[in-house]
């Protein structure tokens, strides 16, 4: 359980003891006395991220901003891990968006900084098993869906768990609360979506930020993923945009957003919050969508949970090596070998439709762009 960013209840505890504790939601509480948690505060989160006067650099290219000043004496007992192997989850979708299972190895193709890699690890299905941080808005702008949205994740919930992996449920308005810690208890986790308070205001950069950390301290050996609902308006966030995008990277965390729009006129809503959502989104290797209704969500989480079970895991080791401390930039396309073999064919009718079967299937890919290569 989160223990960095909420407020000690340990005396408390010591006054009154024996006393028998059923619900206690974690709160990360992000005022004034913790706000050195965050790496960069946004100038003002009402601005697209674009506009913010942020110094830290973009996540693809810079090394991540340093939180605070090192202290040698706590480094002495810190593990300090560099990066060797490199997982890449990729999501390989047909033109019918559905997902495209059981291609070959050599339909792969994988750049690091533009040099060609070798792909030492190859799974059709990946079997690593699911960490996922479930976060809903509960701000009061996201309260006229919010029936419809508790009982479709509720649902995703029972669909999507399965042997080994666990899901905490998380609220964010003007706070990120955790409401149910990481498990695999599908009754206790419905029951943590169903119980949602309101909020005032919208910590978006704050629920990926916080979330990634979250799922990191997990274990290394498991997929990390975020299920995101909101409105898209940013409001109240203590960290940038950068900040959570690099997060989001440096913990190798997958982003999948939904947006919920009370109003679907860009003209009348601020859009800075889903641009940003987008982007982050898009640099993770997940899917932002936009349902017109409530209605479609059960199809959303279940394309969702489709995509969780059909991803291939590539893993290679990057030759040259970049250095330390910095991030580095992936890139994955597949081309689908022909088929040989092809019938003879008489007349040019015939010619052209074996033409036509002979192409490969056009496919869209989604993975994570970069990563980051750990501290020297």
């Amino acid at each position: 359980m989160p223990t960095a960013h909420f407020r000690p209840f340990t005396l408390a505890v010591r006054i009154f003891v024996g006393v028998s504790v059923i619900f206690t939601p974690v709160a990360f509480r992000l005022r004034a006395a913790n706000a050195h948690s965050f790496p960069v505060q946004q100038e003002n989160p009402n601005r697209p991220p674009w506009a913010q006067k942020s110094k830290s650099a973009d996540a693809s290219s810079s090394p991540a901003a340093k939180a605070e000043t090192s202290d040698p004496l706590q480094d002495r007992g810190k593990i300090k891990v560099s990066v060797n192997l490199v997982n890449v989850l990729v999501s390989v979708l047909d033109e019918h968006n559905r997902p495209a299972p059981d291609l070959p190895i050599e339909a792969f193709q994988l750049l690091d900084e533009d040099n060609s890699q070798t792909i030492a690890v190859f799974e059709k299905e990946t079997l690593q098993p699911l960490d996922l941080a479930l976060m809903i808005d509960a701000s009061l702008s996201a309260q006229l869906g919010m029936p419809a949205q508790r009982e479709a994740a509720a649902h995703f919930i029972q669909q999507v768990l399965r042997s080994g992996d666990r899901l905490a449920v998380y609220a964010f308005d003007e706070n990120v609360t955790q409401l149910a810690s990481f498990s695999d208890n599908v009754g206790r986790l419905q029951e943590a979506v169903r119980r949602v308070p309101p909020g005032a205001g919208t910590s978006i950069y704050d629920a990926v930020y916080l979330g990634s950390k979250a799922l990191a301290r997990q274990g290394s050996d498991r997929r990390r993923v975020i299920i995101l609902i909101t409105d898209g308006g940013e409001t109240t966030s203590h960290a940038d945009f950068d900040s959570a995008r690099r997060e989001a990277v440096r913990t190798n965390t997958l982003l999948y957003t939904v947006v919920i729009r009370a109003m679907k006129s860009e003209g009348g809503r601020n859009t800075a919050g889903e641009h940003a959502l987008e982007t982050i989104t898009d640099t993770t290797g997940g899917a932002v969508f936009y349902p017109d209704s409530s209605a479609q969500l059960d199809s959303i989480f279940e394309q969702i949970n489709r995509e969780l079970r059909t991803q291939y895991r590539l893993g290679y080791y990057p030759n040259p090596r970049g250095p330390l401390d910095t991030y580095r930039r992936i890139e994955v396309t597949v081309t689908p070998p022909v088929s040989a073999g092809s019938p003879a064919v008489g007349s040019a009718a015939d010619s052209q439709s074996a033409a036509a079967r002979s192409q490969p299937p056009a496919y869209s890919v989604r993975h994570r762009k970069s990563y980051y290569t750990g501290l020297p």
